[in-house]
């Protein structure tokens, strides 16, 4: 009776002994398995980025390829036909080629390059409306705002906003005007473009194609979840206003 005992004891030790080494061993196994799919996971979710930025990159320099000309058509048929403001449209074409050809290469540059190429921008399109013409532009910038020459703007993302408020204001009505309102304050960066279009500029902003699109996409792919942009049109009126928080871009820019 006693050797029975011993026997289903030594049995029994053996069994748990065995189920605890198996145990063991398959555990191991697959903490090995888990941590060879972790790494190869890891190298996918790696190559995923790469091609990703790589992707949103080749949009970006598409839709910069589109841009570009577009712009330069626009100023230069500005210029052209006020010849008689040669000189101021000259130096502030100079100042937006210089820009266009040296800075918007750039991913990004600083704030105070971007607003003084709206402000240029801004200046050779006022060539073309009768000095008489219901135009207002304010600018409330803080110079010494921190991110104010740090390199976080989009070069160029000023420009939908300006050249379409141009193109489809109704110059002729007694009521038409072009507002701008550009803003830098606790590192957040608005702009406002309000004017009064006809109902034909109306429609024709509505089936707009490249312009608006290319906007929306570049700040959707480079801010996220950093910007809103806001469009309405009520009783002829057409306002844009886009908002960027650019301390938290670039706080997110500097500690990821």
């Amino acid at each position: 009776m006693d050797g029975n005992y011993y026997m289903v004891y030594d049995y029994l030790i053996f069994v748990g002994v065995f189920a605890i080494f198996f145990f063991l061993t398959v555990s191991i196994y697959l903490f090995i398995e888990n941590q060879k799919i972790n790494r190869k996971n890891a190298r996918l979710a790696g190559a995923n980025k790469m091609i990703r930025e790589r992707l949103e990159e080749v949009q970006l320099e598409q839709i910069g390829t589109k841009l570009n000309p577009h712009l330069f058509k626009n100023i230069l048929n500005s210029v052209q036909s006020h010849a008689y403001h040669t000189y101021m449209s000259l130096d502030k074409l100079a100042n937006v080629l210089d820009y266009i050809l040296y800075e918007s290469n750039n991913k990004f540059v600083s704030p105070k390059e971007e607003l003084n190429f709206a402000l240029s921008l801004i200046e050779i399109n006022k060539i073309k409306i009768n000095p008489l013409f219901d135009f207002r532009i304010k600018s409330k910038i803080n110079k010494s705002d921190e991110i104010y020459e740090e390199k976080v703007f989009a070069p160029l993302l000023s420009v939908d906003l300006i050249e379409n408020a141009f193109k489809h204001t109704d110059f002729l009505a007694q009521d038409s005007f072009i507002a701008i309102h550009l803003e830098l304050e606790d590192r957040v960066f608005t702009m406002k473009v309000s004017n009064k279009a006809s109902l034909k500029n109306i429609l024709e902003k509505e089936k707009s194609g490249f312009g608006s699109q290319s906007l929306d996409q570049r700040l959707k792919m480079i801010y996220n979840n950093f910007y809103t942009l806001h469009k309405t049109s009520k009783n002829g009126i057409f306002t844009a206003e886009l908002t960027i928080n650019l301390g938290e871009f670039y706080d997110k820019m500097r500690y990821s």
